[in-house]
């Protein structure tokens, strides 16, 4: 569904086989560094089948489609259109679910989120036609992609070790249902970006939400790849390939503006940078020296966090 191209994926612009990485990984099962596989075949067309739907869990609390679009409406500062946002709409829609499940629904019941459902709000909210829709939107749509959160913070964590204690953590699995003509993976570019990127996510992708009120931390990404398609680093990526994304933490301010901090590793080589990502999707490396509200963002996404999170339960 809707990308969880996660803000992460900004950081890949810049990343650089020599470079060195700007922080150790964390030990296995703590925080960071869940070793994806690489994906192949990035170029993958998909099988369109928009009528389709995953079978849902009875366990499962189903998000209709009028909740979605009444999540979409209280988001405002922004441009939902733009691919580098997909990641921060799809996180304000979840945690504004999230929250009101936990006062509202003593089961716990986990979020299940359709790709019919996200996509007829997103058309409703942003009053596209369907051959409008952005790339972001549209391709998930076509493959069937779901997601599921999981927000019982005994399935997420066994313990916060570093950092403050997060307002709301959750499991989040985003996929399609395995069926013959479906692909294994499928991509779409990025070109507001400088340079332009290609985001890569295949059939399962799962990742760690974990909300501390004045910041985001997506941790243990698997499943998520990108690289630049442009420039200098275009040519050098022809070589190389993609990127696996592994962690990214973003701030916000009221007026719109995001700073990311991604990391990202190729060849066994760690990197991590910072980018500026304006209500307009466009995203600069870094964060302007004319913007010490920014840099404040930056020095708290910098900050050490560390959590012992708990197994992903198996796919089924």
């Amino acid at each position: 569904m809707r990308s969880a191209s996660l803000g992460a994926l900004v950081a890949l612009l810049w990343l650089a086989p020599q470079a060195p990485s700007l922080g150790a990984p964390a030990g296995a099962g703590v925080a960071t560094n869940p070793g994806a596989r690489e994906a192949t075949n990035p170029g993958a067309r998909a099988t369109t089948n928009p009528g389709a739907r995953a079978t849902t869990n009875p366990a499962w609390r189903v998000v209709p489609s009028e909740r979605l679009l009444q999540a979409m409406k209280e988001v405002r500062a922004y441009d939902l259109t733009a691919t580098a946002n997909g990641p921060r709409l799809q996180a304000d829609v979840v945690l504004a679910l999230l929250h009101e499940a936990q006062a509202t629904d003593p089961e716990r019941r986990p979020l299940f989120i359709g790709h019919r459902e996200w996509y007829e709000a997103f058309l409703a909210r942003t009053g596209l036609p369907p051959s409008k829709a952005p790339l972001y939107v549209r391709r998930p749509y076509e493959v069937g992609q779901d997601l599921v959160v999981d927000y019982r913070r005994e399935s997420v964590i066994d313990a916060v070790l570093q950092g403050p204690q997060p307002r709301s953590v959750a499991n989040i699995r985003i996929s399609w249902e395995r069926a013959p003509g479906k692909p294994d993976q499928y991509s779409y570019d990025d070109k507001l970006s400088s340079p332009h990127l290609r985001v890569t996510q295949k059939q399962l992708i799962t990742y760690r939400l974990v909300d501390y009120v004045d910041r985001l931390w997506y941790a243990e990404i698997t499943g998520l790849h990108g690289r630049p398609t442009s420039g200098a680093l275009g040519v050098l990526f022809d070589l190389i390939g993609e990127a696996r994304v592994q962690e990214s933490r973003s701030a916000f301010l009221p007026d719109g503006v995001q700073v990311v901090r991604g990391r990202a590793t190729k060849w066994g080589i760690d990197r991590t940078e910072t980018m500026t990502v304006w209500p307009n999707g466009h995203a600069d490396q870094g964060v302007p020296v004319s913007r010490p509200d920014l840099a404040a963002l930056e020095a708290r996404l910098r900050e050490p966090l560390a959590i012992r999170f708990r197994p992903l339960p198996k796919e089924r």
